[in-house]
């Protein structure tokens, strides 16, 4: 925490993943107040057997959270699609991912979606709810530029850029051509995919400094900029 926030991080969005993450996620942000801020959600490759319980469990929690005022969970996630590891349990991963996206709409939040090997399911999912006003990130987006053509249909979406920007078989760089800057927000995936030149390291925070630069030769601008720019979009989108 102390290097991210020496490096110049000035927020750190915690998207949590089951039910049994919450108590230490929210201790760290107890901790860090005005630094880190708690999401709420359900990972699709931490469903058990039965769903349902779990899905009951969060919505209770984020119900008591809001009944309250305390309002502390700022988005929904990580949720979304991954048949990359299981492809035998796509259904439930879809209801999950559908009632998460209600929630994200019943609270006006934003929801972060993770997609692996997915495109075209994530796809289906998300047309059902056009117009609603949805809004969220595609979290380490890593696709190519058709894809990324096809993500920008759902107006109220973002695209979040980690450490994939920087390793060399990388198309984002090409993708990026076709995203508005409005449209970008920079992540870590912690912590997975460290950027080059990390690259094998646990990932952190502090790291987003050499995605930043990437982003930056990319833009043909300063990492000031880009900076400033992504800092701002995730603000607007998560209204904190």
């Amino acid at each position: 925490m102390e290097r991210a926030v020496s490096s110049g991080i000035g927020k750190l969005l915690l998207p949590n993943i089951n039910t049994h993450t919450l108590t230490s996620m929210l201790s760290l942000c107890d901790r860090w107040p005005g630094l880190c801020h708690p999401m709420i959600g359900l990972h699709p490759e931490d469903l058990e057997p039965d769903i349902r319980p779990q899905l009951d469990f969060l919505k209770r929690i984020l119900d008591e959270d809001r009944a309250s005022g305390l309002c502390r969970y700022i988005g929904i996630g990580e949720t979304g699609l991954d048949l990359h590891w299981d492809d035998t349990r796509l259904q439930d991963q879809i209801v999950s991912f559908s009632t998460q996206i209600e929630w994200a709409l019943e609270y006006d939040m934003p929801v972060v979606i993770h997609s692996r090997d997915s495109h075209s399911q994530m796809c289906e999912v998300l047309d059902r709810f056009r117009g609603t006003g949805l809004r969220g990130v595609f979290h380490c987006f890593s696709g190519s530029v058709d894809e990324a053509l096809r993500l920008m249909e759902y107006d109220g979406m973002m695209f979040g850029i980690g450490g994939v920007i920087t390793y060399r078989k990388s198309v984002v760089p090409q993708a990026l051509s076709v995203i508005p800057h409005d449209r970008i927000l920079l992540e870590t995936d912690c912590p997975y995919l460290a950027p080059v030149p990390m690259r094998g390291k646990r990932n952190e925070p502090a790291f987003m400094v050499h995605t930043a630069q990437a982003l930056a030769d990319n833009w043909n601008c300063s990492v000031d900029e880009v900076a400033q720019t992504t800092y701002e979009n995730a603000l607007r989108l998560f209204r904190i």
